[in-house]
């Protein structure tokens, strides 16, 4: 690629932040946003989790005739009240829920559901069912918070960047084991990426080139020293899936405002043999989750903290002859953190009307959560800015 194109590139992606009519509102979003100082998490669920296994309509008699063999009975459920019951690996959801730091938004899915794992993540990860995005809500939320480049800002915990933290602006912090995150280099390359500085010069690629590798060994040095630093009596459970991670960059005092981790690989994809798996991994989950809010508690970053948990879609209302759960449509997402209002929202989808493929029809479009993320927790007040379109936040925020 030639240097004028790529300054082309530059230049144009530089004005594309100066839209005329937005700037007032991103800026007003952003000077909220920094006041208020909270950080959101959001977690996932890769595989598509099994929401009727998750939170069991137990008292739904059609419940059990569409899952005759993999339907948790009731006296093997942790009762949320009369009507539902979480599957028995969620001991850490039940404390949370018990404190009234849970709430369940029911039924969540979008028009048109896709039933690939890829695809439907990127409906997800972009908040554009059936249409696209070159970036990622997240991604989006952090340009409308931050309008300028902001380092440190955006931190994904994994081996590879989510599209949902693609951003126009920032460039997200990924990394998977922090004490190995550094660019990697021939050993003869190696002084010259450790020295690199930002020259005056007229040039603007070379000066984004180097501000990027400049960003990038800055970053890596942070997480890598807050992570040294991080030590916790909490207990995460078996898998952490990452949490830790983020407790350490929050106890540091990183100024990221947005973090994504999640349970990776597809690992919720259970179409054989689902019930023991599926309850390792909710207790796996439950337990990291609750442990991380415990963490924010000792570190005295409880009132800051929220997280938004999710899965790319549910499964099929009937169990298959493999007695698993094939790739289905609506599911549950969930709230947890000091802040919200533990308790059920939206309407659960009616076992009774299904479908023409027998799946659950959605009654929640998810980007109401999202807004709720976004202008509940966040207030931001630019929801219908950062999803492209109007929905009102589920009420889980005071």
């Amino acid at each position: 690629m030639s240097t004028d194109h790529t300054r082309r590139r530059i230049l144009k992606a530089s004005a594309g932040l100066f839209v005329p009519g937005l700037f007032g509102t991103i800026a007003r979003a952003a000077a909220a946003a920094e006041a208020d100082n909270r950080i959101l998490v959001v977690f996932e669920m890769s595989g598509g989790n099994d929401g009727l296994n998750t939170v069991v309509p137990y008292a739904d008699d059609r419940y059990y005739r569409l899952r005759p063999n993999i339907g948790i009975r009731p006296d093997k459920l942790r009762r949320l009240d009369e009507r539902f019951g979480f599957n028995t690996g969620l001991a850490g959801f039940e404390r949370l829920w018990k404190d009234g730091q849970l709430a369940i938004v029911h039924g969540c899915g979008y028009d048109n559901p896709s039933f690939s794992h890829f695809t439907s993540m990127a409906y997800w990860h972009t908040a554009t069912p059936n249409s696209g995005d070159d970036y990622g809500w997240v991604g989006r939320l952090a340009d409308t918070m931050s309008p300028q480049p902001t380092p440190n800002y955006v931190l994904n915990i994994d081996s590879t960047q989510s599209l949902a933290v693609r951003s126009r602006v920032h460039t997200p912090v990924v990394f998977d084991d922090p004490e190995r995150f550094m660019r990697s280099a021939l050993h003869e390359e190696r002084a010259l990426l450790d020295d690199v500085t930002v020259a005056s010069t007229d040039n603007p690629s070379r000066r984004f080139l180097e501000q990027v590798a400049v960003s990038a060994r800055e970053s890596s040095l942070a997480v890598r020293e807050a992570w040294s630093r991080y030590k916790t009596p909490i207990d995460y459970g078996i898998v952490p899936l990452g949490l830790p991670k983020v407790a350490a960059c929050i106890a540091a005092g990183l100024p990221a405002r947005l973090y994504y981790a999640g349970y990776r690989n597809n690992a919720f994809d259970t179409h054989v043999q689902q019930p023991d798996l599926h309850q390792r991994l909710l207790t796996y989950t439950a337990d990291s989750i609750s442990g991380f809010l415990r963490d924010m508690e000792r570190l005295g970053q409880a009132d800051r903290v929220s997280l938004l948990i999710f899965s790319e879609f549910g499964r099929r209302a009937a169990e298959n002859t493999s007695l698993g759960t094939d790739h289905g449509t609506a599911n549950v997402m969930f709230f947890a953190g000091k802040a919200v209002k533990g308790g059920h929202y939206g309407t659960p989808s009616d076992l009774g009307v299904l479908d023409a493929g027998g799946n659950l029809v959605h009654t929640t479009d998810f980007r109401h959560a999202y807004a709720s993320a976004i202008d509940g927790w966040l207030k931001l007040g630019a929801a219908d800015q950062v999803l492209k379109g109007r929905f009102a936040p589920v009420p889980v925020f005071g």
